[in-house]
Order: structure tokens, then sequence, then C-alpha cells
């Protein structure tokens, strides 16, 4: 039995026949920004690089995470169909940056631990170890707007900053029937419990180049 308060934290699915459009659409777009990209002088490459991330950034948070909520967590869970079957929670991190239109190793990353991928990945990061969810938030604060990886002691997910609105977005096993779910840091969550915290700022400068040029972040340095 799932409290109201917890089943009104999970917005209305997209329906799944609309998600392959959306990723579509997405693709269409890092490709026109590729187009304007290579022939752009170093100048206005930082102005492209600012609106992809803008615009990667908006997709991400309002229109590819919601279409997984209410997708259940199963520990073996490699669905890459939100809304059928399961996903675990590194599935879902990794199947979220892929369907952005990021080139990466999906399968190996998802079995990897969180920690050196996210180190790869953030172009900024910080540790907290057995320190409260509270410190987190703060910090979050601080940085501001955007979406960042969380690693945790069993655990992976996504924070999202928006307009002042924090959420932990993941597949949650302490819900499994729900699994992908938007709730605040604090709580009964994974990322509360977690003794240990890596938090890391994604969508930097090499991260979008990446993404606009279509490089394979595995086989970044």
């Amino acid at each position: 039995m799932y409290t109201a308060a917890l089943l009104l934290s999970i917005p209305l699915l997209t329906t799944t026949t609309d998600y392959p459009a959306l990723k579509e659409r997405i693709e269409e777009k890092r490709r026109s920004f590729a187009a304007s990209y290579q022939v752009a002088d170093s100048a206005d490459r930082v102005t492209i690089i600012d609106s992809a991330r803008t615009y990667l950034f908006d997709r991400i948070t309002l229109d590819i995470l919601p279409a997984w909520y209410g997708t259940p967590w199963d520990f073996n869970g490699t669905t890459r169909t939100p809304g059928t079957g399961t996903i675990a929670c590194g599935y879902f991190v990794n199947t979220v940056l892929l369907d952005a239109g990021f080139r990466l190793p999906r399968i190996k990353w998802s079995q990897m631990a969180s920690e050196p991928i996210t180190v790869k990945l953030s172009h900024r990061i910080e540790r907290f170890r057995n320190r409260p969810v509270s410190d987190v938030i703060s910090y979050i604060r601080i940085q501001g707007d955007g979406l960042y990886k969380v690693g945790l002691d069993n655990h992976v997910g996504f924070i999202v900053s928006r307009k002042g609105v924090i959420r932990f977005v993941h597949s949650n096993y302490y819900h499994r029937e729900i699994g992908v779910m938007s709730e605040p840091l604090d709580g009964n969550n994974p990322l509360a419990s977690s003794h240990y915290r890596i938090v890391g700022s994604l969508l930097g400068d090499a991260m979008m180049v990446a993404w606009i040029e279509g490089t394979d972040l595995g086989a970044t340095p």
C-alpha cells in the first residue's frame, strides 16, 4: 500500500508510443547543433554549447525522465522501453543518457560501480561521507539549476535542480512496484539513508561537446 503523498509524487506517464519520436527529435536537434558547431568560430562555439546545454537539460528533465516514472524496479531489469518491463538503477541512469543522445557503453557502465563513471562524466564533484542529507541539499542549492549524477553506497540516480526545486530521480528499490520516481532528497529513500554520496555535475562543456559531435563517452580519457 502506498501513501497518497507518494503516489502524488509520480506524474502521469508519457505514452510509450511518443518516446521513440522524442528520441528522434532529440537526435535531429543534435545534428543541427553539430552542423552549426562544425563551421563556427571559437566565440560562436561557446554560444552553441550553452544553447545545446539548455536544450538538453529541458529535454531530459521535462520529457525523458517523466516518461520513465512508474517503470518498476528489478535488480536484473534492463528494459529499453519506459513503462514496459523492469529497470535497475544503473540501467535507468545510463539508458536516460543514451536516449538523450550520448554515445556510451550502456550495458558495461550499468554493471559497473557508479563512482568511476561519475568522475569520468562530471565537471564538478563533491563527496559526502557520513554527513546528513541536508548538506547535500545545501550544496545543490549553492550550485543552482542543473542535472547531477549521484552515487550512493549501493545505488545510483539523478538529482535534478530546476527553478529552485530539488528532486531525487531514480529507480527505487524501496518501492519496487513503482520503480522510477521523483521524490525529495530527504525522507525514506536510498539517498537519505546512504553513508556515502558522490554528486557529479553533468552537462559540462566537455560532455556537451561530446554530445554535439557524437563522440563515444566510453572512449574519452
